[in-house]
């Protein structure tokens, strides 16, 4: 097992692991980090979207703030577009989509965000749908939720469009990692 670092984390890398310095976790801590929010659907509205706000309230609850919002159908020329705004915005640092994830005929928003992922962080879906097991059985394994890194490293994430999927992605994982991961990903 690897030697963690002050923090108690380790990084891989392609000849084994190595602690993760303690700078990067030091210029992570306590960062703001400035979100967009995009929800996919067909059936929401602004008054109606509480995959959207419950997206919003996690992220604030993690010290992050939602400086965008945008509710697109399911369509992935439509989604493809608000993302691609998100990501030509100076102030958006991340991006998180709600929705459009499953295997039903409408679900496109991988399909949408996967062009403009420059790199993909394959631990994030994977690390979702274990967590899901944990809450939903099998039917963890019909969502293709995933996470990357798009222009300028900011990190992007796709999630269900339930809200307790939004909120156990949010609270377990993204929400912890967000500065740091905006950190790293700039070469800090």
């Amino acid at each position: 097992m690897a030697p963690a670092s002050a923090g108690g984390r380790t990084a891989a890398s392609g000849s084994g692991e190595h602690p993760v310095p303690a700078q990067h976790r030091a210029a992570a801590a306590g960062r703001a980090v400035r979100c967009c929010v995009i929800t996919v659907s067909d059936s929401r509205t602004a008054a109606s979207d509480v995959s959207g706000q419950e997206a919003v309230r996690a992220l604030a609850a993690h010290g992050h703030q939602v400086v965008r919002r945008a509710l697109v159908p399911d369509d992935p020329v439509r989604i493809a577009a608000e993302l691609g705004a998100a990501l030509a915005a100076p102030e958006v640092e991340a991006v998180v989509l709600t929705g459009g994830t499953g295997v039903g005929p409408r679900d496109r928003t991988p399909e949408a965000v996967a062009p403009l992922l420059e790199r993909e962080l394959p631990g994030f879906g994977e690390l979702f749908r274990m967590l899901s097991h944990a809450e939903i059985g099998a039917a963890a394994m019909l969502s293709r939720a995933l996470g990357g890194l798009g222009a300028g490293g900011r990190p992007i994430f796709c999630l269900p469009g339930s809200p307790r999927a939004v909120a156990l992605a949010i609270e377990r994982l993204i929400g912890p990692e967000l500065a740091h991961l905006v950190v790293l990903a700039r070469g800090g």
